[in-house]
């Protein structure tokens, strides 16, 4: 059985890139458009691992980061922040908010694929 990434991200393009990277890796995507659906796709499918946007329609990144850490079934569940909104200190609150890495856009796929098999070994 392939591992699962969650990929959450209300931008289609960006979804797209990340499925055809990790698909093509033999992983399992599945997708969140916003951060709350993020929370629930997270509850019910259960993901080996979490990419997430942070600016989200609803709740932001952060607040569902949190929210899916703050689930004992969820809490070692490896999530990286992945996000173009990358301002000074953006990565300190996204380790506050429970990330366990942290990528900006624009980002290399073999990177960020690397950074991937760093929590989940390959596909």
């Amino acid at each position: 059985m392939s591992r699962r990434i969650l990929v959450v991200d209300d931008q289609e393009d960006n979804r797209r890139i990340l499925r055809d990277l990790f698909t093509a890796s033999g992983f399992e995507v599945i997708e969140g458009t916003t951060g709350e659906e993020g929370v629930a796709v997270a509850e019910e499918r259960r993901p080996d691992l979490i990419l997430m946007d942070i600016q989200l329609p609803g709740i932001d990144g952060y607040e569902a980061t949190r929210q899916i850490k703050a689930k004992p079934a969820l809490s070692a569940t490896p999530l990286i922040v992945v996000t173009s909104y990358a301002l000074s200190g953006d990565d300190a609150k996204a380790f506050a908010a429970g990330a366990d890495a942290y990528v900006s856009k624009p980002f290399s796929p073999r990177a960020l694929l690397a950074k991937v098999r760093e929590f989940l070994g390959p596909a």
